[in-house]
């Protein structure tokens, strides 16, 4: 609780009891970044001449508590990864002296590659990845979703797209267009199909298809859009962790196709397409000749704040 905000009559007990100490107590223990007080107490002086009424509206720092997810702890901060569904749970909200805000990163699942249809299927889009922070005010349950292949991630009130699936080979009957994502995914070949468009901030678009059996197009990536059959790269997630890999194209008689880095899957030749990584994101591989494409890649939510001094 903070100290009284003015007034004539603040007594040393009032401060002692918000920021600790011992009897008998003298005002030079408080200064700012001393044992007593935080450095983030930008009111009270770190040396020199110390008054009374320096600590007036002061509060000593307190950090957020939270539960939730799988829970790793490093130097003053602690990370809960959710590889699945669940609850961010804060039970002790923090103040500006101490630390009250979040960084997040909200993945989604990637887009399912596409079967070839005789030709190539184009590789599914990666989920869109958002990195951003959020303030904290009080103690609450936050939802946090986690979206399987071809679904939306949510937490702490902000949400990523899922990514676009691949377009699918000529003859197959279905759309030839790379659908829209967070990234798009990519076009099928023989029929000339155009990339899905990727969400700005998210993701990338995926390339488009051309005539002919090995002109499929990969899925986009975070780290950049598909380019010819490849898929496009993943990002760095700013945890250590490369995710958000478009998914690569499929063909006939051309061999495969590198899903981008990240988790995306490789595009067959006369195969199927390779699935997405799990928990990365990652696109599907679009299906080789008479071949399905491989399946999307889950989605992934990341919390991080600082829980001491």
């Amino acid at each position: 609780m903070a100290i009284q905000a003015d007034g004539a009559d603040l007594q040393f007990s009032e401060i002692q009891t918000e920021f600790g100490g011992s009897n008998p107590i003298s005002i030079s223990e408080y200064y700012r970044g001393g044992d007593q007080v935080p450095s983030s107490v930008s009111d009270v002086p770190a040396s020199g001449q110390i008054l009374m009424s320096d600590f007036y509206g002061t509060a000593n720092a307190v950090y957020m508590v939270a539960t939730g997810g799988s829970i790793a702890t490093s130097g003053d901060f602690k990370t809960h990864t959710f590889t699945s569904s669940g609850s961010f749970q804060v039970t002790a909200a923090g103040n500006d002296a101490g630390n009250r805000s979040v960084q997040s990163y909200i993945l989604s699942g990637g887009g399912n590659g596409a079967s070839s249809g005789g030709t190539g299927g184009g590789g599914g889009g990666a989920g869109g990845a958002l990195a951003t922070s959020a303030t904290v005010t009080s103690a609450q349950t936050y939802t946090v979703t986690v979206g399987g292949g071809g679904g939306n991630s949510s937490a702490l009130g902000l949400s990523s797209t899922r990514g676009g699936a691949g377009g699918h080979g000529y003859g197959s009957g279905d759309k030839q267009s790379g659908f829209d994502g967070g990234s798009g995914g990519g076009g099928g070949s023989g029929s000339g199909g155009g990339g899905g468009n990727g969400v700005s901030g998210q993701g990338n678009n995926g390339a488009g298809g051309g005539g002919g059996v090995c002109n499929s197009g990969g899925g986009g990536g975070k780290g950049g859009g598909g380019s010819g059959r490849s898929g496009g790269a993943g990002a760095a997630d700013g945890f250590g962790t490369t995710r958000a890999g478009g998914g690569g194209g499929g063909g006939e008689n051309c061999g495969g196709s590198s899903g981008g880095s990240g988790g995306g899957g490789a595009g067959g030749g006369q195969a199927a397409g390779s699935a997405g990584g799990s928990n990365l994101g990652g696109g599907g591989g679009g299906g080789g000749c008479c071949a399905g494409g491989g399946s999307a890649g889950s989605g992934v939510v990341i919390i991080k704040y600082r829980f001491q001094a």
